[in-house]
């Protein structure tokens, strides 16, 4: 370490040395050179980016490794019950269970269907899938898996 010259306080006649205080420390992260010189700013931190599609596969794997229903569930009684008004002549009710056990095809039956459209994307050497997957997923599926008709 430097030897540092010591001189007298006029004030209290104690020794001190340059750039210490003479009421005890100095304030952290003060030392006499960055009092006379400040140091510039930096400048922030660009946020951390990952490559595309790595967040894309880390949410499929989340998908599915859970069992937890992906749409919420009151937006879907809402449009359950939508659709039953305009149906049905007289007021329809539901119960929770069926509201849950409708929820639950509703969501095996689009997580199925979107499989089979990744499956013809895949077959039209594409990585993205388009409506027309969509549309042929459903016609060979048939009438009854399908849903609707051509």
């Amino acid at each position: 370490m430097a030897r540092v010259k010591q001189r007298q306080d006029t004030r209290t006649g104690k020794k001190t040395t340059p750039g210490k205080r003479p009421g005890g420390k100095n304030p952290p992260g003060a030392s006499p050179s960055t009092r006379r010189n400040p140091a510039p700013p930096e400048p922030p931190q660009k946020k951390h980016r990952f490559r595309p599609g790595t967040v894309a596969l880390r949410e499929i794997r989340r998908y599915q490794r859970s069992t937890e229903l992906l749409i919420r569930k009151l937006p879907f009684a809402r449009l359950c019950r939508e659709i039953t008004n305009n149906v049905a002549p007289e007021p329809f009710r539901w119960t929770a269970e069926a509201l849950l056990a409708m929820q639950e095809a509703t969501e095996d039956f689009m997580v199925h269907l979107l499989e089979d459209c990744n499956l013809c994307a895949i077959h039209a050497k594409r990585v993205t899938i388009m409506p027309k997957d969509l549309q042929l997923a459903r016609r060979i599926r048939g009438p009854i898996a399908g849903v609707s008709s051509y």
